[in-house]
Parts: C-alpha cells; sequence; structure tokens
C-alpha cells in the first residue's frame, strides 16, 4: 500500500532513512525510463514520419471519397431511380384496380416492361441494383409474375428483394409460398408461409399465412401442424376473414390425424 509522507517530515530511524532512499531511488529509474520510453518513441516517430503521414493522408482520402461518392453519385443515383420507378408503380396499381383479366395482365406487362419512355421494374431492379428503389422494383416484379402465373420468375425476384417492414417483409415471404404451391411443391410452401407468419404479428399478415400453413400442411398430411396454426387463427384472429373458414378445414385435419 502507498504511503505519503507529511511535507518537512525527516526521517527519525536509520530504517525510515533506508526506505527513503529506496522509494526516491525507485521513483528516479521510473522517471528514467518514462524518459527513455519518450526518446524511443520519438525516435520512431521521426524513422517513420513519411509513412505515418502517408496512412494519415490514405485515411483522409478514402473518407473524402466516401463522402464525396454519397454527394455526386449515390444520392443522384436514388433520386433517379425513386422517378424512374414511378410510372412502372403507376402500372402495378392500375393492374391491382383492374377488374378485367386481359386489361390486368395487359397492365402488369407494362409494369415489367416500362413505358413512355421511362423503365419498367426489371429494368429499374437492374440498373439501379443496391438502391431503395431497385430493391423495391423486385418486390412490384416479382408479385407482378406471380399474378402473370410465371411462378418460377415471381419466386426469383422475391428472393431477391428485402426489407425489414412488418408488411412488406410477410407479404414478399408469403407469395414466394403462394408461387411454391402453385408450382405443387406443398414443403417448399409451407416453409415460407410459417416464415412470413414468424416475420411479424399483425391482424392481416399473421392469420392470412397461418391458414395457408396450415392449408399446406394438410396437403402433406402435418395434420398436426395443420391443427395447430388453424387452432391459432380461430383463439387468436377471430375478428379476421381466414376465421370463418377454419372449422372446415380444422375438422378436415382432425380427421385425418
Amino acid at each position: 500500500m502507498a504511503t505519503y509522507n507529511k511535507r518537512g517530515y525527516k526521517p527519525k530511524t536509520k530504517a525510515e532513512k533506508v526506505v527513503e532512499e529506496v522509494d526516491d531511488s525507485t521513483t528516479a529509474e521510473v522517471f528514467a525510463s518514462l524518459d527513455e520510453g519518450a526518446s524511443r518513441t520519438e525516435e520512431w516517430v521521426e524513422k517513420n514520419q513519411k509513412g505515418i503521414f502517408g496512412v494519415i493522408i490514405a485515411v483522409l482520402v478514402i473518407a473524402l471519397g466516401y463522402l464525396a461518392y454519397n454527394k455526386f453519385i449515390s444520392e443522384p443515383k436514388i433520386e433517379e431511380a425513386a422517378n424512374e420507378l414511378t410510372v412502372a408503380q403507376e402500372s402495378f396499381t392500375l393492374a391491382l384496380e383492374a377488374s378485367n383479366t386481359n386489361v390486368t395482365d395487359s397492365l402488369y406487362q407494362v409494369a415489367l416492361d416500362g413505358s413512355r419512355g421511362k423503365y419498367g421494374l426489371l429494368e429499374v431492379a437492374d440498373k439501379y441494383s443496391g438502391t431503395p428503389s431497385g430493391n423495391l422494383a423486385h418486390y412490384y416484379a416479382g408479385m407482378s409474375y406471380l399474378e402473370l402465373k410465371d411462378y418460377k420468375n415471381a419466386i426469383s425476384h422475391l428472393e431477391d428483394f428485402s426489407s425489414n417492414d412488418m408488411m412488406l417483409a410477410p407479404l414478399a415471404e408469403g407469395a414466394i409460398g403462394d408461387a411454391f404451391m402453385q408450382l405443387d411443391q406443398a414443403d417448399q410452401a409451407l416453409s415460407h408461409y410459417e416464415n412470413a407468419f414468424a416475420l411479424s404479428t399483425n391482424d392481416f399478415t399473421t392469420p392470412r399465412f397461418l391458414f395457408k400453413a396450415a392449408v399446406a400442411a394438410i396437403d402433406l398430411g402435418k395434420n398436426d401442424k395443420a391443427v395447430k396454426y388453424l387452432t391459432r387463427v380461430k383463439e387468436e384472429f377471430s375478428a379476421s376473414d381466414y376465421a370463418k373458414q377454419v372449422d372446415l378445414y380444422l375438422g378436415r385435419a382432425q380427421a385425418g390425424k
């Protein structure tokens, strides 16, 4: 434990004098060591100052380059992508609202291919890859292909889409499940439906994909799973449209157990 002498204190005994001499010697050694270390550091800096300055300059160049990229390349590209996506989005929205099948299919195709000199979803997704609009274009393209019954392309684009949005993320994952169901791959469909309802809990997507997962499970003979998922719809989402259909499928699942 460290001890501190009072100001003006003089050792009285021989032992105290020895201790004081040792303390003074240790302190001197410490300061000498520090001086020696500082000298070595200064020598190292002098010998390597060109390299040090080179590293500092390199870091500054990288930082300035990053800022310049964001300012003059990335930000304008993001804005340009958003502008290009607008027309394709309009065609997609019109297709959703149309009642005539032929008109609907035509509008989905226009959304994919573009019109009025503007890029379609496919070109936006390709040319503006890495931007939010390029990512969103994959979602719209996947949904368009799903409506056009081109299920493999639907899966491809929806798998390229990524989002943390509580609605879009499960809708995209569930749509992949729909495509696999249409391709008679119920096992793959079930997996994606389960992922979809696990991504977010809400009154829209959760009962929707719990129900679809249950139907896929029945097709696969996994009736215990089907009963579990249908029971959740009935008990947790009783106000949903899917709850009205639960009893019919629940009876099928229980009969198959």
